[in-house]
């Protein structure tokens, strides 16, 4: 990959803005060049392939949510389309020592 976006892990299925990257910008994907519909923040996600509804994410090869719709190749991934895939492995517990 180049331009604007990096892969953290070879298992994600998104890639990572290094910069805002603008809208229109031409970004290459296994599957081809995509044109950029919306501008991407820095630190945001775009789908370096087609993700299919109930389709974990991965970044950092590490599960961070599910689709909630299909999302095209070179399309921002955030919080309108995924929601999360963590469940909880550890009891938080607040400075009193409560569980919350």
């Amino acid at each position: 990959m180049t331009g604007p976006f990096l892969l953290l892990h070879p298992d994600d299925n998104v890639l990572v803005a290094r910069a805002t990257a603008a809208e229109g910008t031409e970004v290459a994907l296994e599957g081809g060049m995509v044109r950029l519909t919306h501008s991407i923040p820095m630190a945001h996600k775009i789908a370096r392939a087609a993700i299919a509804v109930g389709e974990t994410i991965r970044k950092y090869g590490m599960p961070i949510g599910i689709a909630t719709v299909d999302i095209a190749p070179g399309a921002h991934v955030h919080v309108h389309n995924i929601r999360s895939g963590y469940t909880a492995s550890v009891v938080l517990q607040d400075a009193d020592g409560r569980s919350g």
